[in-house]
């Protein structure tokens, strides 16, 4: 059990590598969202698509043609449904294993602290904002193209799988930006909590402020260096806060001692 808790990111990544390819397979396997009814005309030689009905399910996966007078046929087999129901259970199970693993180490408390003695904290400040600018410059650049496939292949279900996809991304990136280049001194636990809410803070603001703008989230030109902004700004305000969190313990500590 304390291997699968260390490995618990990568159990995680490959659980949702596998839902986001689930939902891709899926996704194709359907009648064309676009137009279902044309797609069951074609797959079936029927002469045109006027009164065929429809009826899908992502779980199981299930899609139906009903052609009328008690003609319905199996756009996905019987046989497809099971195995992907199948797949997905261990898929569910390998994902909500890996997510609660990765959950605890936000709760399990540790007493060791980095210190900040020797450390250059304001060149840390410096590295934390440039590669965190760019980082997620490109992480949200990537994730837009991607989120367009996932959406066109699988549907809302796979807008929705990806989008959890990317709270999870950007919550990992943050965590290891900060505690690769984050405020001293910190113990894990606090960094990994602080990083995590920056990358989440930044990833729901550009979804907010591209929806906003009247198109679907992320789908601007801008959205990729807006998100450097922010995370920008998110991090500057974490700075300001632990210096002053930081200063005030010192107070605090040297009132307390005796003279």
């Amino acid at each position: 059990m304390d291997r699968v808790r260390r490995r618990a990111g990568w159990l995680l990544t490959v659980g949702l590598l596998a839902l986001t390819g689930w939902t891709t397979v899926v996704g194709s396997l359907m009648p064309n969202w676009f137009d279902a009814t044309e797609d069951c005309a074609k797959r079936f030689e029927r002469p045109d698509s006027h009164g065929i009905r429809v009826a899908t399910h992502w779980f199981p996966p299930t899609a139906s043609c009903d052609f009328g007078g008690g003609d319905v046929r199996h756009f996905i087999s019987p046989l497809t449904t099971v195995l992907l129901t199948v797949t997905m259970l261990l898929i569910a199970a390998t994902t909500a294993t890996g997510l609660y693993f990765a959950g605890r180490r936000f709760f399990e408390p540790d007493d060791v602290v980095r210190s900040a003695e020797g450390v250059d904290l304001k060149a840390r400040l410096v590295a934390q904002l440039s590669s965190g600018a760019v980082l997620f410059v490109l992480a949200i650049a990537a994730y837009t193209g991607a989120s367009a496939f996932a959406i066109i292949l699988g549907g809302a279900s796979g807008g929705i799988v990806f989008g959890l996809v990317g709270l999870i991304m950007v919550a990992g990136l943050g965590a290891g930006l900060d505690r690769q280049v984050g405020p001293l001194p910190s113990a894990p636990l606090q960094s990994r909590r602080r990083g995590a809410a920056a990358g989440l803070i930044t990833f729901i603001v550009t979804f907010m402020v591209t929806a906003a703008a009247g198109r679907m989230p992320f789908f601007r030109i801008w959205a990729a260096p807006l998100s450097a902004v922010i995370y920008a700004v998110v991090v500057l305000v974490q700075w300001s806060r632990h210096r002053a969190a930081t200063t005030d313990r010192g107070e605090r500590d040297r009132r307390a001692s005796p003279v």
